[in-house]
């Protein structure tokens, strides 16, 4: 118990420090997903620079193949075994999802003790469900772009990740997850914040995240991003490590809470019409559905 006090003692230290002065620490694996995100949004820069840097991260380099060879991007199947070629095909808004799914990943397979490698597992396999119920349900409701409904998905998370990341230096935190979960309830909402002002994202996306943050399900239709958001966080197959661990469930609406009046889908209507693209972009981020 003395451990895991001090440790969080100095965690939170470090996170109000870097609040406190407008600038997070950021951890290897977000230094470089910012990096690479920065790189790749200059004009000036070639495919060839970005992919240079993209291939000293074995994560990101396989993730950019496989959706470069995936049939959602790929219909002809035609093998693309270059970096350069992949994210030729892929384009640059889809290879920003990317960079931050493996950044996410990543975050899992940094962690030193047992527990918070299955926590951190499962919190991106929560995030990748989501994110891939984001693109389908825009697709299948024309609300807003797909691709912007996916960024929307996987920056929601940003902050249960970065304080993820961080605590794989704080080892003893791993003997009281509850007591880490209600922390990371208390600092996620600031570090966000932080989080999505470095990324720089489009303001439209921060908007939604903040809109659909730990917002209740509607009886009607998704009309809005932030409602697609929300929309999927209760369609997700699987549940967030972190507010099951604090006793909140985010279960699937029973079909009466999203009535088909006045010609809007059904709850369940709308699931059945996004799955397939929903395991599509499932496989795409995750290499399975």
């Amino acid at each position: 118990m003395i451990a895991f006090e001090e440790q969080l003692a100095a965690f939170t230290e470090t996170i109000e420090r870097d609040l406190g002065r407008g600038a997070l620490t950021f951890p290897t694996v977000f230094s470089l997903s910012l990096r690479v995100m920065k790189l790749s949004e200059d004009p000036s820069v070639s495919i060839e620079e970005i992919a240079r840097l993209v291939r000293t991260d074995p994560v990101l380099s396989a993730k950019v193949l496989r959706a470069a060879n995936s049939v959602l991007l790929n219909p002809s199947q035609k093998e693309i075994s270059s970096v350069s070629k992949a994210l030729n095909r892929i384009g640059s808004t889809t290879f920003r999802c990317l960079i931050f799914a493996a950044a996410a990943e990543q975050v899992a397979r940094d962690q030193r003790t047992k527990r918070m490698r299955v926590l951190a597992s499962e919190l991106w396999a929560h995030s990748v469900d989501v994110d891939s119920w984001c693109y389908a349900t825009a697709k299948v409701l024309k609300i807003c772009s797909p691709d912007t409904a996916l960024m929307t998905g996987l920056m929601s998370k940003v902050g249960q990740f970065y304080l993820l990341a961080m605590a794989s230096k704080f080892p003893a935190l791993d003997d009281h997850l509850l007591k880490f979960a209600h922390f990371v309830s208390l600092w996620e909402g600031p570090v966000r914040q932080s989080m999505l002002q470095a990324f720089e994202l489009p303001t439209v996306i921060v908007e939604a995240i903040n809109a659909g943050h730990d917002r209740p399900m509607v009886a009607t239709q998704p009309a809005s991003l932030a409602e697609v958001l929300t929309f999927a966080e209760h369609a997700a197959q699987t549940a967030n490590p972190l507010t099951r661990l604090l006793g909140v469930e985010q279960t699937r609406v029973p079909t009466a809470q999203l009535s088909e009046a006045n010609g809007a889908k059904s709850f369940e209507a709308i699931v059945r019409a996004a799955t397939a693209t929903r395991d599509e972009i499932l496989t795409l981020l995750a290499g399975h559905k």
